[in-house]
């Protein structure tokens, strides 16, 4: 049988080592099957034939039959290009390179014809067209190209002449060698059920489709079996760990939960708030290992319904442990709970890197003893060296996501796994969390505590920064603090951190009675701290910062939140910078401030920030805007998705509808041995040793 992935790409015809080197590398294609499954990202149609006198500027792409006439060579060095004049008896059109000039020359010759292809502009009068694909029209039979594919390609592919044309060649000559069906990766009953095309079909439609209807229902196989098996994964997951895992039983709600609500609630409990305590009470109670995710808008009291539940596993004779990915983070919710016991007997600790010798020897005794009540801390709460007398109950802040492998390193500190409590700061939309936490039960805080007002937020341009002071000057003699807030992004920190220092400069000179403070990540910390503390003091009014402040501070008093280039932001982090000020009962103010020149894309989300502060409605504008590859804090902490064809965001409703297929072959299969499933659960292993990251989607 023909096995695509045991065929090395560089032996396929037209590729051989060097171009297979650049494809391994560029786009991780390493035999043939991973050619095959390198979609198309737009089709174009191919069937008709334009007159050079038809052309207009509105055209996206146009195909034309004709000779060419003559070549004529212009400029020098890197400014050398070839211009072919190329005509169909109705006009003239130049085609035109910019690189290649030497092979193009020799790759095509004048008085044959040709079929050219390729997107027309209008420069000084005459219509040109840069590096079109050009085919000898003795070669193509038109009635038959129907869709034609266009691959995305790199510039180093592109400078090996590994452009889209090369590639559809490549598909062509893959396609052209299965001689017989590609053995089938779902099963027969789930194909029937759901009418789906089978695998080798849908591969031939989805890079040479000969008619739109073809394309959707090839699109709709390939999705369907994508997303079916990201969530079989899922909840064969979820399914074993309930069987295998039994959870500790917090029969009661005892002294400690009562005096801490009775004597040190800060403020009421929202409803949101009583209703997800009651979720993890029944979860804690129920025999079952609590495995739960906590999703809740920046400042709606997470926290707080965090502490409580720690505060059960206390009055169940358990320890508990809260772990935060930073080192400000945990320092924050270590600060935050010491505060809300203040007055009670309940011993809490802190450990991160930081906490070395006799202190960190000390801790670790405790716990071993059981004197240490909670412990808070970053990774380091997962080191072997960190044991517990009778851990019951884990609260992790994902902020930037823990993984399943540490959670699991939790559970290995007691002979049961303790409940796991997951919470996160950005609000996930449905679609996503499905796939992110498809594991965890879901409980949502959607409600601000009493008192809160909603923040205004507004769009200004910078040149009414004047206006924009004056605003500023009011707050501040009115004895409010303000946050200013400049871009720092990877690729151009210096520049960034120039514009931060001459934006710092520039607001000292602007507000001489003011005391200014600045942080920026290339800081030592000692030195952040300091300045943190200026402003969480009140000693200084205006804290000029990058997006470092996105965590960790937390100034009631703070009132506006002014965000430099705010069209260099995603809604999720202009949505976290927000959630900074509003944090009192006074009406705060969020003005995101841009030049004139904005994109589509952009005017968009500053008008979503402006419009709701709703946080789940930011999290789905930005899934549909960006991408999940693309949201805060999902890149950056290898959250990656190697989905090739399904969007989240555009396939909600397919991923909803193949999780209950896929829930329905758990429920009916638990073990994995009925027949007639078997080439689902083999398909399983098979993605699970390829480079599918599935350890961050389970």
């Amino acid at each position: 049988m023909f096995d695509l992935n045991t065929r090395d790409i560089k032996y396929l015809s037209g590729v051989g080592p060097q171009r297979a080197s650049v494809l391994n590398k560029e786009l991780g294609i390493y035999s043939l099957h991973d050619l095959l499954y390198y979609f198309p990202y737009k089709y174009v149609d191919r069937s008709r034939i334009y007159s050079i006198r038809e052309i207009d500027g509105t055209m996206p792409y146009i195909q034309l039959k004709g000779e060419i006439l003559s070549f004529e060579e212009v400029g020098e060095g890197s400014g050398r290009r070839l211009i072919a004049h190329f005509s169909d008896g109705t006009g003239i059109a130049d085609l035109v390179w910019f690189r290649g000039v030497n092979y193009q020359k020799s790759a095509y010759k004048v008085r044959q014809e040709y079929i050219v292809f390729g997107k027309p502009t209008f420069y000084n009068g005459r219509i040109n067209i840069a590096h079109p694909d050009i085919d000898a029209a003795a070669d193509l039979k038109l009635s038959s190209m129907g869709l034609r594919p266009y691959y995305n390609t790199t510039d180093k592919m592109k400078r090996s002449f590994l452009n889209s044309h090369v590639i559809e060649k490549m598909m062509t000559t893959v396609i052209q060698q299965l001689r017989e069906p590609l053995p089938e990766t779902l099963s027969a009953a789930i194909l029937a059920e759901h009418h789906l095309m089978p695998l080798t079909e849908a591969l031939v439609n989805i890079h040479f489709p000969t008619h739109p209807d073809l394309l959707r229902k090839a699109q709709y196989r390939l999705k369907f079996e994508e997303l079916f098996y990201v969530q079989l994964n899922i909840l064969r997951y979820a399914r074993d760990r309930q069987r295998k895992y039994r959870g500790y039983v917090f029969e009661k709600v005892g002294e400690v939960f009562n005096t801490f609500y009775s004597r040190n609630l800060p403020f009421q409990l929202t409803n949101a708030q009583k209703r997800v305590l009651k979720e993890i009470r029944k979860d804690v109670g129920s025999g079952k290992q609590m495995n739960r995710l906590l999703q809740g808008d920046v400042g709606s009291g997470k926290t707080l319904v965090a502490l409580m539940s720690m505060l059960m596993a206390l009055d169940n004779g358990f320890q508990a442990c809260m772990m935060a990915p930073t080192e400000i983070l945990a320092n924050q919710h270590y600060e935050t709970v010491c505060e809300l016991l203040y007055g009670m007997d309940i011993r809490v600790e802190l450990l991160t890197g930081s906490v070395k010798g006799k202190k960190r020897a000390a801790i670790l005794a405790g716990l071993l003893t059981g004197d240490v009540h909670i412990l808070i801390g970053t990774h380091a709460v997962i080191e072997d060296t960190v044991n517990f007398a009778s851990l019951g109950l884990v609260v992790i802040d994902e902020q930037h996501r823990f993984g399943v492998a540490q959670r699991a390193r939790l559970w290995t500190k007691n002979v049961q796994p303790p409940h796991v409590l997951v919470m996160t700061a950005t609000p996930i939309p449905r679609t996503l969390a499905m796939t992110l936490y498809g594991d965890l039960d879901v409980s949502v805080i959607d409600e601000l505590p009493p008192g809160r007002k909603p923040i205004v937020t507004l769009h200004q341009y910078d040149s009414r920064r004047m206006s924009l002071y004056q605003s500023v000057r009011r707050q501040i003699a009115e004895g409010r603090q303000v946050y200013i807030v400049y871009p720092l992004i990877k690729e151009s920190e210096k520049i960034d951190l120039k514009n931060l220092e001459e934006g710092y400069l520039h607001i000292c000179e602007e507000f001489p009675d003011c005391k200014v403070c600045k942080v920026h990540g290339k800081m030592k910390p000692a030195e952040k701290d300091a300045q943190m503390q200026l402003f969480a003091s009140g000693e200084a009014q205006i804290m000029v910062a990058t997006t470092v402040i996105e965590v960790g501070v937390n100034v009631p008093n703070a009132s506006v939140m002014v965000i430099e280039n705010a069209e260099r932001f995603g809604l999720s982090q202009l949505h976290q910078l927000r959630g900074r000020v509003g944090r009192g009962a006074d009406q705060s103010y969020c003005i995101l401030v841009t030049g004139y020149k904005l994109a589509e894309d952009t005017r968009k989300r500053l008008e979503i920030m402006v419009r709701t502060n709703d946080g789940f409605e930011i999290a789905e504008a930005d899934l549909k805007l960006r991408g999940p590859g693309d949201l805060e804090g999902t890149q950056q902490s290898g959250i990656a998705f190697d989905l090739k064809i399904a969007d989240i965001a555009r396939d909600g409703q397919l991923l909803q509808y193949v999780r209950e297929v896929a829930q329905a072959v758990v429920d009916a299969d638990p073990n994995a041995v009925l027949p007639e499933n078997e080439v689902l659960w083999r398909q399983l292993k098979t993605l699970r040793k390829t480079n599918v990251n599935w350890a961050a989607i389970s």
